[in-house]
Parts: structure tokens; C-alpha cells; sequence
């Protein structure tokens, strides 16, 4: 492979990564030749590795202070990008910044500098003003979704952050949007765009589904058995209908999880790991899950309640359908429900009667050690088979964060795993290990 960036075929390999795609191609030649560069592609094209990949190679392995600041506009994002640093194992530090988490959390990972430090413009600027890391030294900024961040009313926080860097040579600006304005403030002065938005083919496929009532709680009980066990994402407008929706599934033995902003970051994070790990197949949520979010290949998605504007229809379909593979969003249409202009061409599917498909159950355990306890996936896994008596196939997925884990097990298998492992040591440390 004839490319610049150090190390690479090596990160892609850590990575499970083929080969690069031409969007990702592109984008690492022209952010290492070009001071400012504004990137549009749909979401699931893999952006975030199209811009790590150039910085990462130009990154001062003996700059003690932080040099690249990303701005995100969502706590998961930030964590997400994070995960994607420490996977493509560099050596360089990053860290995640963000509000609904102690500040001094963050002061604390910080004071050993991060080369890449990520974070949402609130907690950025908060820990900018309060001079908790120099700015000196950083010389590329990126806004990811940089639209998202001004839609969610994060201008004065942006503009803060921009006025606070005197030494930026290059500037990065993603989007999967079309209709984006860039801000003035950005100060871009003859920008490369690479657009991407219309050269990517869709595999995604829309469909109408009609409820009979205004009511559509039935019809999406009756689409969701026909789906059977898929992983998706069901869409609401508002906390409100989401909390209606999931009390309803509760009530039809649906399992499932809930996500939107007005909930408590841990329970966000831990809605995700479920959903990653196959604990829920399905996520009730509003757009905040529309973009931005760290979750699998999903095969469909659901508009409960139709979305207001185009660029949300846009965004929420691109959860499904990613990088080249198949996906099905569903419009549920109620009695006496106009369809806005932006959703045409969708053909009508008749739903018939079918019984839900069972799956194996797997439930999600918590334990109470993490990296910075230096326990990896393999300590767990070994604990968990050897003491534990699991077979491999009893085990699921572990994710490892920095003072915990949560690991997916068999349901069938978990009360018998937690009298057996429950107050083990793992690396000198002695873990708990509990259901959430």
C-alpha cells in the first residue's frame, strides 16, 4: 500500500479493517496537503477514521501537550472517537471530555496531557477558561458534525473555543449534511471540500406501514414481530411518547432499551453496551440517537412519530444501511396522517399476524475493574470460563472501560456465574461483579 500514514496497514489490522474506502482515501491525502478542509459524507462511511488517520500521523511523539482538540457534539461521540484512538493502538494518549460526569474526573485524566483531546463545546470551553490545559501547542482542530453542534446551540461555546486557540495551522469540518452553512466565526479562508453525500449508493429501502387508528402502538407491535430478532432502532419525537412506547413493549414483553437526552449519562452509556452486546436488539429513541452514536450494524429503523424536518428523516434512515449493507426504515403512517413532502416514493407494506421470534436472552453484567486496574479482556474471559465454568459460547461480549466492564452472558447461565465469581481477584484487585 503506497500511503503516508505510519503505521497503517497495522492499524487497520487492529482495527479488523480491510482496506480503506475512496471517501477515506481522499480525505487522509487531502487533510495532509491541505491547511482547511470541510468533509460531507453520509453517516456510516467512516469519517472518524478518515481524519484520525492524517492527524495521528502527524502528531510530535515529543510534544508533552495536547495538539489536536476534536469538538463533538454529543457525549457519546466523544467516548466513541476515544474508543477508535485506543483501538488503533498508537501509543498517543486521548481522552474524552464531556458534561453529566465530575469535572475533576476530567482534570484528573488530563493532568497527564493527552495528545488528542475530545470533548463537547461546553466541557471544552469550561476547562479552557479555567486553564486546565494549554492551548500552545495545539495545531489542528476538528469540529465533527460540526452542524449538530450549532443546531443543539452550541455557537457561543464554538466561537469561545476558537478565540482561545492562537496557533491553529489546520482546521477539519465533518458533516453528513447537505444544506450546511459554515459559521463565519471558523474563519475558513479557501476551505477543500470533499463531498461525498451524493457519491455513495444507498441500499437503504423505505416503507409505509398504515395503522388502521391514530394509535399506532398495535402496528408497531405487529412490525416489530414480522421483523422478528433484528437488530433497530424505533424513532419518537419526543421523551414523553418514548416513555409511552416502552412502557407498552414492557407490557408486550418486547425487550428493549430506552435513549434520549433528558436521561442520566450512565444510563445512556449503559442503554448502548446493551444494545452492542445483544442484551436489547432494539432502542426506543429520539433523534439524539440519529448520529453520532457508537452502535452496530442495525437492519432497520422505525419512525414512530414522523420527523419535522428533512435532514432529521436523513439523518435517522443513516443509522441503517451503512458502509454498502442492506437496511429498511419504516414510516408508520396513522389514520388521517399526512405525510410530510420529504418522504416520497415510499411503497406500502401490509403487515401480517406473526408470532415473535425467540432468541437466545443475554443479560449484562457489571464489574468493578477496568484499565486503569491494567485488567484486560482476556482476565475477564479467563476468570468468567475457568471459575466461572462457562463455555465460550455462554460468553459474549466484553467491553473494558477505565475503572469497569460490562460483559454479556447467557441469562440462563447468570445466577449460577455471580455465586462463583462475585468478590474474585482479578490482578490484585478484588472485583464485584453484579447484573444491571
Amino acid at each position: 500500500m503506497s500511503s503516508p500514514i505510519k503505521n497503517q496497514i497495522h492499524i487497520l489490522e487492529k482495527l479488523g479493517i480491510e482496506k480503506l474506502n475512496a471517501m477515506q482515501v481522499e480525505a487522509q491525502e487531502t487533510i495532509l496537503s491541505s491547511p482547511e478542509i470541510v468533509l460531507l459524507s453520509p453517516t456510516g462511511t467512516g469519517k472518524t477514521l478518515a481524519f484520525l488517520l492524517p492527524i495521528i500521523a502527524e502528531l510530535d511523539i515529543n510534544c508533552a501537550e495536547v495538539q489536536v482538540l476534536i469538538v463533538v457534539p454529543s457525549r457519546e461521540l466523544a467516548i466513541q472517537i476515544e474508543q477508535v484512538i485506543r483501538e488503533m493502538g498508537t501509543g498517543y494518549k486521548a481522552n474524552a471530555v464531556y458534561g453529566g460526569r465530575a469535572g475533576s474526573k476530567d482534570k484528573t485524566e488530563i493532568r497527564h496531557r493527552p495528545a488528542i483531546l475530545i470533548g463537547t463545546p461546553g466541557r471544552i470551553a469550561d476547562h479552557m477558561r479555567r486553564e486546565n490545559f494549554s492551548t500552545q501547542l495545539i495545531s489542528t482542530l476538528v469540529l465533527d458534525e460540526f452542524d449538530k453542534s450549532l443546531e443543539i446551540g452550541f455557537e457561543n461555546e464554538m466561537r469561545e473555543i476558537l478565540g482561545l486557540l492562537p496557533n491553529i495551522r489546520k482546521k477539519i469540518l465533518t458533516s453528513a449534511t447537505q444544506e450546511v452553512e459554515i459559521p463565519r466565526f471558523v474563519n475558513l479562508k479557501n476551505p477543500v471540500c470533499l463531498n461525498y453525500l451524493d457519491k455513495v449508493p444507498s441500499q437503504l429501502k423505505i416503507k409505509t406501514i398504515l395503522s388502521p387508528s391514530q394509535d399506532k402502538l398495535e402496528t408497531l407491535a405487529l412490525l416489530l414481530h414480522q421483523l422478528g430478532d433484528q437488530p433497530g432502532i424505533v424513532f419518537c419525537n419526543f421523551k414523553d411518547t418514548i416513555q409511552e412506547v416502552s412502557d407498552f413493549l414492557t407490557y408486550r414483553n418486547i425487550n428493549h432499551g430506552c435513549f434520549y437526552g433528558g436521561m442520566e449519562q450512565k444510563d445512556r452509556e449503559r442503554a448502548l453496551i446493551k444494545f452492542r452486546n445483544g442484551t436489547h436488539q432494539l432502542i426506543v429513541a429520539t433523534d439524539l440517537a440519529a448520529r453520532g452514536i457508537d452502535i452496530p450494524e442495525i437492519k432497520f429503523i422505525i419512525h414512530y412519530q414522523l420527523p419535522q424536518r428533512s435532514h432529521e428523516f436523513t439523518h435517522r434512515n443513516g443509522r441503517t444501511a451503512r458502509m454498502f449493507n442492506d437496511g429498511t426504515a419504516y414510516v408508520l403512517k396513522g389514520k388521517n396522517e399526512d405525510l410530510p413532502d420529504f418522504i416520497e416514493n415510499a411503497e406500502v407494506e401490509e403487515l401480517k399476524e406473526a408470532p415473535m421470534q425467540s432468541s437466545l436472552a443475554w443479560k449484562t453484567l457489571f464489574v468493578s475493574g477496568g484499565r486503569k486496574d491494567k485488567i484486560s479482556k482476556g482476565d475477564i474471559a479467563g476468570l468468567f470460563m475457568k471459575q466461572g465454568l462457562l463455555n465460550s459460547d455462554q460468553l459474549g461480549t466484553i467491553e473494558i472501560k477505565q475503572d469497569c466492564a460490562f460483559v454479556a452472558v447467557l441469562a440462563s447461565e447468570v445466577n449460577k456465574l455471580i455465586q462463583l465469581v462475585d468478590n474474585s481477584k482479578l490482578k490484585n484487585k478484588k472485583v464485584r461483579v453484579t447484573v444491571i
